[in-house]
C-alpha cells in the first residue's frame, strides 16, 4: 500500500504514543483496513455527556461494522475494563443496528477480544490470548472477520 493511501485511511489528530503505535499495532490495523476498506482513526474523541467522554485509542469503521482497539503497554486487565467502558459508551454514541459491538485490548504483542451485546446489555471477554507473531494469521482473520461480517 502506498504512503498516500495510508494517509487517507489513517486519520489522526495526534498520537501521543506514536512510537508505540508505529512499532506494533498500527501496521496490523493498517493491513486490516486495507483488506476491509475500513477507516482507521487514532485517539478518536467521543463525548456521551459531561461525565462520559474520552478518546478511543483506535476506532475502525467499515461498511458493515465498527471495532474499538484499546492499546496498553502492559496491563491487559486494566485495558479490558477500559475497553468494556468504551463499548458501553459507544452503544449510546453510534447510530447503528448492529446487535453486537466488538473490541480488542492489546499490548501490541498480545491481543484479547471482547464484545458488547446491545440488547442484553452484556459485555463478554474472550478468554483466548493471541500472540504476535505466533498467532498473527488467526488474529488477522478475526479482525477482518469482525469488520466484514454482515
Amino acid at each position: 500500500m502506498s504512503d498516500r493511501n495510508r494517509t487517507q485511511i489513517f486519520k489522526t489528530p495526534h498520537c501521543t504514543i506514536i512510537y508505540f503505535c508505529k512499532r506494533s499495532i498500527a501496521p496490523i490495523l493498517l493491513e486490516v483496513a486495507h483488506i476491509t476498506k475500513a477507516i482507521v482513526n487514532i485517539e478518536y474523541p467521543i463525548e456521551i455527556n459531561q461525565y462520559l467522554r474520552g478518546d478511543l485509542d483506535y476506532y475502525l469503521q467499515s461498511k458493515h461494522n465498527v471495532l474499538v482497539v484499546e492499546a496498553k503497554q502492559a496491563d491487559l486487565t486494566r485495558g479490558f475494563t477500559q475497553l468494556a467502558t468504551e463499548l458501553i459508551a459507544l452503544d449510546t454514541w453510534i447510530e447503528s443496528d448492529e446487535p453486537i459491538l466488538y473490541g480488542a485490548v492489546t499490548t501490541g504483542d498480545i491481543w484479547q477480544f471482547g464484545s458488547f451485546d446491545r440488547q442484553e446489555r452484556k459485555v463478554s471477554q474472550d478468554l483466548m490470548l493471541y500472540r504476535v507473531p505466533t498467532d498473527l494469521e488467526i488474529l488477522m482473520q478475526i479482525l477482518v472477520g469482525i469488520l466484514m461480517q454482515d
